[in-house]
Protein backbone atom coordinates (compact mmCIF):
# COMPACT_ATOMS: atom_id res chain seq x y z
CA UNK A 1 0.00 0.00 0.00
CA UNK A 2 1.22 3.52 -0.76
CA UNK A 3 2.36 4.87 2.63
CA UNK A 4 2.97 8.38 1.28
CA UNK A 5 -0.64 8.67 0.14
CA UNK A 6 -1.95 7.70 3.59
CA UNK A 7 0.22 10.07 5.59
CA UNK A 8 0.11 13.09 3.30
CA UNK A 9 -3.51 13.11 2.16
CA UNK A 10 -5.59 15.41 4.40
CA UNK A 11 -8.78 14.61 2.48
CA UNK A 12 -10.92 11.55 2.92
CA UNK A 13 -10.57 8.99 0.14
CA UNK A 14 -13.09 6.36 -0.75
CA UNK A 15 -12.24 2.69 -1.39
CA UNK A 16 -11.97 3.29 -5.13
CA UNK A 17 -9.01 5.61 -4.54
CA UNK A 18 -10.78 8.85 -5.42
CA UNK A 19 -10.33 11.82 -3.13
CA UNK A 20 -13.51 13.51 -1.96
CA UNK A 21 -13.88 17.03 -3.31
CA UNK A 22 -13.81 19.94 -0.89
CA UNK A 23 -16.30 22.82 -1.09
CA UNK A 24 -13.49 24.94 -2.56
CA UNK A 25 -12.98 22.39 -5.36
CA UNK A 26 -16.71 22.40 -6.11
CA UNK A 27 -16.77 26.23 -6.16
CA UNK A 28 -13.83 26.16 -8.58
CA UNK A 29 -15.73 23.71 -10.83
CA UNK A 30 -18.74 26.03 -10.92
CA UNK A 31 -16.55 29.11 -11.57
CA UNK A 32 -14.74 27.42 -14.46
CA UNK A 33 -18.03 26.18 -15.93
CA UNK A 34 -19.39 29.75 -15.75
CA UNK A 35 -16.28 30.87 -17.69
CA UNK A 36 -17.26 28.51 -20.49
CA UNK A 37 -14.91 25.61 -19.84
CA UNK A 38 -16.03 22.10 -20.76
CA UNK A 39 -16.46 19.28 -18.28
CA UNK A 40 -13.42 17.31 -19.44
CA UNK A 41 -11.18 20.37 -19.36
CA UNK A 42 -12.32 21.19 -15.81
CA UNK A 43 -11.75 17.55 -14.79
CA UNK A 44 -8.18 17.60 -16.18
CA UNK A 45 -7.48 20.90 -14.41
CA UNK A 46 -8.71 19.62 -11.03
CA UNK A 47 -7.47 16.03 -11.40
CA UNK A 48 -10.78 14.22 -11.19
CA UNK A 49 -13.25 12.40 -13.41
CA UNK A 50 -15.45 14.36 -15.78
CA UNK A 51 -18.39 12.42 -14.29
CA UNK A 52 -17.60 13.99 -10.91
CA UNK A 53 -17.59 17.45 -12.46
CA UNK A 54 -20.86 16.70 -14.27
CA UNK A 55 -22.58 15.70 -11.01
CA UNK A 56 -21.47 18.83 -9.13
CA UNK A 57 -22.30 21.16 -12.02
CA UNK A 58 -25.76 19.59 -12.46
CA UNK A 59 -26.43 20.00 -8.73
CA UNK A 60 -25.08 23.57 -8.87
CA UNK A 61 -22.89 22.86 -5.85
CA UNK A 62 -22.41 20.24 -3.18
CA UNK A 63 -25.27 17.79 -3.11
CA UNK A 64 -26.15 16.45 0.36
CA UNK A 65 -26.11 12.70 0.76
CA UNK A 66 -29.52 11.08 0.84
CA UNK A 67 -30.09 7.45 1.72
CA UNK A 68 -32.08 5.55 -0.87
CA UNK A 69 -35.71 4.97 0.04
CA UNK A 70 -36.39 1.26 0.03
CA UNK A 71 -38.92 -0.94 1.78
CA UNK A 72 -37.91 -2.23 5.19
CA UNK A 73 -38.45 -5.80 6.35
CA UNK A 74 -40.38 -4.62 9.40
CA UNK A 75 -42.73 -2.19 7.58
CA UNK A 76 -46.30 -2.63 8.76
CA UNK A 77 -45.31 -4.39 12.00
CA UNK A 78 -44.80 -1.27 14.14
CA UNK A 79 -47.83 -1.89 16.37
CA UNK A 80 -46.92 -5.53 16.94
CA UNK A 81 -43.28 -4.60 17.67
CA UNK A 82 -44.35 -1.95 20.18
CA UNK A 83 -46.75 -4.31 21.97
CA UNK A 84 -44.21 -7.14 22.14
CA UNK A 85 -41.37 -4.84 23.16
CA UNK A 86 -43.38 -3.46 26.08
CA UNK A 87 -44.62 -6.94 27.04
CA UNK A 88 -41.02 -8.22 27.17
CA UNK A 89 -39.88 -5.14 29.14
CA UNK A 90 -37.47 -3.83 26.52
CA UNK A 91 -35.82 -7.10 25.51
CA UNK A 92 -35.39 -6.76 21.74
CA UNK A 93 -33.85 -10.20 21.33
CA UNK A 94 -36.95 -11.93 22.70
CA UNK A 95 -39.09 -9.87 20.29
CA UNK A 96 -36.80 -10.99 17.46
CA UNK A 97 -37.28 -14.63 18.48
CA UNK A 98 -41.06 -14.09 18.58
CA UNK A 99 -40.98 -12.69 15.03
CA UNK A 100 -39.08 -15.73 13.82
CA UNK A 101 -41.40 -18.19 15.58
CA UNK A 102 -44.71 -16.52 14.69
CA UNK A 103 -44.09 -14.86 11.32
CA UNK A 104 -41.07 -16.79 10.06
CA UNK A 105 -39.35 -13.41 9.68
CA UNK A 106 -35.62 -13.59 10.39
CA UNK A 107 -34.07 -10.19 11.08
CA UNK A 108 -30.76 -9.29 12.67
CA UNK A 109 -30.58 -8.09 16.24
CA UNK A 110 -29.30 -4.69 15.10
CA UNK A 111 -32.20 -4.24 12.65
CA UNK A 112 -34.69 -4.86 15.42
CA UNK A 113 -32.81 -2.58 17.82
CA UNK A 114 -33.10 0.27 15.30
CA UNK A 115 -36.81 -0.45 14.81
CA UNK A 116 -37.63 -0.40 18.53
CA UNK A 117 -35.41 2.57 19.46
CA UNK A 118 -38.35 5.01 19.87
CA UNK A 119 -40.12 2.51 22.12
CA UNK A 120 -36.96 2.05 24.20
CA UNK A 121 -36.80 5.82 24.74
CA UNK A 122 -40.45 5.80 25.82
CA UNK A 123 -39.73 3.01 28.34
CA UNK A 124 -36.81 4.97 29.76
CA UNK A 125 -38.92 8.12 30.06
CA UNK A 126 -41.69 6.14 31.76
CA UNK A 127 -39.21 4.62 34.21
CA UNK A 128 -37.89 8.08 35.08
CA UNK A 129 -41.39 9.47 35.45
CA UNK A 130 -42.49 6.95 38.08
CA UNK A 131 -42.07 8.06 41.66
CA UNK A 132 -40.91 5.69 44.33
CA UNK A 133 -43.37 5.12 47.17
CA UNK A 134 -41.44 5.91 50.36
CA UNK A 135 -42.50 4.71 53.81
CA UNK A 136 -40.91 5.25 57.22
CA UNK A 137 -39.10 2.28 58.82
CA UNK A 138 -41.35 -0.40 60.30
CA UNK A 139 -44.56 0.80 58.57
CA UNK A 140 -44.93 -1.47 55.55
CA UNK A 141 -44.25 -5.07 54.56
CA UNK A 142 -45.29 -6.45 51.18
CA UNK A 143 -45.87 -10.20 50.89
CA UNK A 144 -46.10 -12.14 47.62
CA UNK A 145 -46.65 -15.81 46.85
CA UNK A 146 -45.91 -17.62 43.61
CA UNK A 147 -45.37 -21.02 42.09
CA UNK A 148 -43.10 -22.29 39.38
CA UNK A 149 -42.24 -25.60 37.75
CA UNK A 150 -38.54 -26.33 38.21
CA UNK A 151 -36.41 -29.26 37.15
CA UNK A 152 -34.42 -30.90 39.92
CA UNK A 153 -32.53 -34.11 39.25
CA UNK A 154 -34.35 -34.60 35.95
CA UNK A 155 -37.81 -34.43 37.54
CA UNK A 156 -40.21 -31.50 37.25
CA UNK A 157 -41.32 -30.27 40.66
CA UNK A 158 -43.75 -27.51 41.55
CA UNK A 159 -41.93 -25.01 43.79
CA UNK A 160 -43.84 -22.51 45.91
CA UNK A 161 -42.12 -19.19 46.61
CA UNK A 162 -42.78 -16.83 49.53
CA UNK A 163 -41.29 -13.31 49.29
CA UNK A 164 -41.54 -10.61 51.97
CA UNK A 165 -40.21 -7.11 51.15
CA UNK A 166 -39.73 -4.36 53.70
CA UNK A 167 -41.07 -1.03 52.41
CA UNK A 168 -38.35 1.26 53.75
CA UNK A 169 -35.13 -0.70 53.16
CA UNK A 170 -36.40 -2.94 50.32
CA UNK A 171 -34.82 -5.92 52.09
CA UNK A 172 -36.12 -9.28 50.95
CA UNK A 173 -36.90 -12.50 52.78
CA UNK A 174 -37.40 -15.41 50.37
CA UNK A 175 -38.45 -19.01 51.11
CA UNK A 176 -38.85 -21.75 48.52
CA UNK A 177 -40.89 -24.85 49.34
CA UNK A 178 -41.03 -27.80 46.96
CA UNK A 179 -43.42 -30.74 46.71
Amino acid sequence: MNEQRITESPSWSDPRGQVMKTPDDVAEMLRLKACGWGLKRIARQLGCSHHTVKVYVAANGVKPFKSPERPKRLDGLEGRLRERFIRHRGNADVVRQDLLAEKGLAVSRRTLQRAVQPYRQALRAEALATTRFETPPGRQLQIDFGERLVEIGGAKIKAFVFVATLGHSRRLHVRVIGR
